[in-house]
């Protein structure tokens, strides 16, 4: 159990299963070590709310003047095979894969012009055309406005691209095939640090057993600062309610608003809405993963008013609960090489889910190329 391994990965969330799985495929005789904190991954892997998709309009648009086309090109390759990685290596069934199709809703107080509109879906379109297979990745639904039921929405862009997934499936799925490969995991193993050596990495752990490896990988998402507080990663809390069933719910998808900031999808009969995070950025840069009571004011308050104003009085919350995202002054994963024997996979940016399949294959290579 505690002989010396070739590769230690840290963390068990979504990249570092990815990793083992990509490097147990191209290098079947490693031996592999997954070590993580606690009883399951705790970061977002688990508690993220499900969707499978690449970006929203308004939230590409706002990348493309933030970080420039090349570099927005790059990252939603990289989420839309990463979703098409998904369905290759799962059947639907296994992870309550949906390909129900996505909106995003835009507020009727918007200064955003019909026509302005138009274009940003005609440039970003123009733009995705390449990776998506189609002309028409975004198209205006504003007909179905009305049919939904949507409170304070003037426009509605629908991509039908989208999706969504059961999230504790997905990582179930994923953590049989690495130990069907024979990659062993560890929880409950704390990690205090790591000392190179010549040849070697001895990782220092809150148990008294010595774990050495020749190559380690840090895949801790937002909890990378701790091994590794060079790094350019702020944790980004994300907090979701869920509501008890709705009768008679008239849509169904996933669904976004605000740049992103705000996403909700139906969980059968039930609505599931998260985010809210702009609304108090820095009391969100936390790895807490209480939820707050404004931001879960602020998310009831867009239930009640756009997402469910015929309902009112006929649902509860039945549930509230956070997952911890990581965030930096670029949306680009950060896969490198730290120092000898050293390599991280780190900051999703909150689109861990898409681009996992990806970065795990990037940093095996990286590893062993």
């Amino acid at each position: 159990f505690f002989a010396p391994q070739d590769v230690i990965i840290i963390g068990s969330g979504l990249v570092g299963l990815w990793s083992a799985f990509y490097l147990k495929k191209s290098h079947p005789n490693l031996k592999i070590t997954i070590l993580d904190r606690g009883l399951i991954p705790t970061g977002a892997s688990t508690r993220n709310a499900g969707f499978a998709c690449f970006g929203s309009l308004s939230e590409l648009v706002a990348d493309s003047e933030h970080m420039g086309n090349d570099k927005l090109l790059k990252l939603v390759e990289m989420r839309f095979k990463g979703l098409e990685r998904i369905r290759k290596y799962f059947k639907s069934s296994d992870i309550d894969y949906s390909p129900c199709g996505g909106y995003e809703l835009y507020d009727k107080n918007e200064s955003l012009t019909y026509q302005k509109l138009e274009s940003n879906i005609d440039y970003i379109n123009a733009l995705l055309k390449d990776i998506t297979g189609t002309k028409k990745t975004f198209k205006l639904a504003d007909e179905s406005i009305s049919d939904f039921g949507f409170g304070n929405t003037g426009h509605l862009v629908k991509n039908k691209l989208e999706g969504y997934l059961h999230s504790g499936k997905l990582i179930q799925g994923l953590l049989k095939k690495v130990q069907m490969q024979g990659v062993q995991i560890f929880s409950s193993i704390q990690v205090k640090g790591f000392d190179l050596m010549d040849d070697s990495v001895d990782v220092n752990t809150n148990t008294p057993i010595d774990f050495t490896c020749t190559k380690l990988l840090i895949c801790t998402n937002a909890f990378a600062k701790d091994l590794l507080p060079q790094e350019d990663v702020v944790p980004a809390r994300g907090q979701i309610l869920l509501t008890s069933p709705i009768p008679n719910l008239p849509w169904k998808g996933t669904f976004h608003a605000d740049e992103g900031f705000f996403y909700f999808r139906n969980l059968g009969k039930k609505v599931l809405l998260g985010g809210a995070r702009n609304k108090a950025f820095s009391d969100e840069e936390t790895t807490d993963l209480q939820t707050s009571p404004f931001i879960q004011q602020s998310l009831e308050k867009y239930l009640d008013e756009t997402i469910l104003p015929a309902y009112r009085g006929q649902y509860t919350i039945e549930q509230r609960w956070s997952g911890i995202m990581a965030m930096g002054a670029d949306k680009m994963p950060v896969v490198k090489k730290i120092m000898p024997h050293i390599y991280c996979a780190v900051r999703m940016s909150g689109m861990g889910v898409a681009l996992s399949p990806v970065v795990g294959e990037k940093v095996a290579g990286l590893m062993f190329d």
